[in-house]
């Protein structure tokens, strides 16, 4: 299967950009995906590092998908992508995904305000972050990824099945979706502190 390896906006300076592949996962497979969901494993969405729920930053469900051989195919595939993505662009250290990916949901209202995925204690050894597009853009209104590069805001790919992988040090957010839902999968490769 060839993919279809699509470059985001680079910015002017050396690493603090994001990219965008297209064509990994095939249709039947995201909905394979989308039939993960549970009602019963949903949570509402926290703030990474702190369990509290701050609907004033974050609004939106969660469930993890568990990392167990049925799954492993999802993670293999992410895995793949970001070492090749790392070794083209950015030449982090990396060991590999050390939390479960999360299957998100963000309703009507949900949003997620700007923020690093990068920071003290648990999330302090994530170095790539990656969101996986899972709706078709005609599902929902707003609910836009975007980054903050250079100051100016970008937005990047809806498309469907669209990866987009970037620094976990990058500013980005969510925006407030005003119509439908969009449904995606985050996930963090992790690795030794930077030196």
């Amino acid at each position: 299967m060839a993919i279809n390896y699509s470059f985001g906006l680079p910015l002017k300076h050396n690493y603090a950009d994001f990219i965008y592949y297209e064509g990994l996962f095939l249709p039947h497979e995201i909905d394979q995906i989308l039939a993960f969901w549970e009602e019963d494993k949903t949570i509402k969405a926290t703030i990474s590092g702190n369990d509290k729920y701050n609907d004033e930053l974050r609004k939106s469900s969660v469930m993890f998908i568990d990392n167990i051989p049925k799954n492993e195919w999802i993670y293999q595939k992410l895995a793949n992508l970001a070492i090749g993505c790392n070794n083209e662009r950015y030449w982090f250290d990396l060991l590999g995904f050390h939390q479960e990916l999360q299957l998100t949901k963000y309703f009507e209202g949900d949003f997620f305000d700007w923020h690093l995925d990068f920071g003290a204690g648990e999330i302090s050894a994530r170095k790539l972050s990656m969101t996986i597009q899972l709706s078709d853009p005609e599902d929902y209104e707003d609910g836009d990824l975007q980054f903050m590069i250079n100051g100016k805001t970008v937005n990047a790919p809806r498309k469907k099945g669209t990866i987009v992988i970037f620094p976990s040090f990058v500013m980005h957010r969510v925006t407030p979706v005003t119509k439908g839902m969009r449904q995606s999968i985050v996930g963090w490769v992790s690795g030794p502190p930077y030196k």
